[in-house]
């Protein structure tokens, strides 16, 4: 299960903004050890907390860390396959980072905790979610 930037900051700083639902597909997926994240996340909530439209309360250096030692998380690192992946997607979306987590679910085979329907839409037409 790879998890969005939202669905990884929820999870990890304010479960209670998840439905029951996600809760549950949440702690199934940190139980069965197979939640993951895309290192493009931590890249966009720096760039978040350097706009100053996020508040996570620490750096982003303290919340990586604290990723790390709660060791739910497989981080996966974007690779060249990933960015190829991404350059291929048939997608209008131009988000960088949404597009890097769809590539990223697409090559893996797995899918995606997210609210954010430009995800869910693209991503359910791929015949996931």
């Amino acid at each position: 299960m790879l998890f969005d930037t939202c669905a990884l900051l929820w999870s990890t700083l304010d479960p209670g903004s998840l439905s029951d639902e996600e809760k549950r597909i949440a702690f199934q997926a940190f139980e069965d050890g197979t939640a993951a994240v895309s290192s493009i996340s931590f890249w966009e909530i720096g760039i978040k907390l350097k706009k100053r439209t996020l508040d996570i309360g620490m750096s982003l250096d303290q919340y990586v860390g604290k990723i790390h030692e709660f060791n739910g998380f497989e981080i996966i690192p974007v690779s060249e396959l990933i960015w190829l992946e991404n350059l291929k997607l048939d997608w209008e979306h131009r988000d960088p980072a949404d597009r890097t987590i769809v590539a990223t679910a697409l090559l893996r085979g797995v899918p995606i905790l997210t609210k954010d329907r430009y995800i869910r839409d693209f991503y359910s037409h791929q015949g996931w979610i």
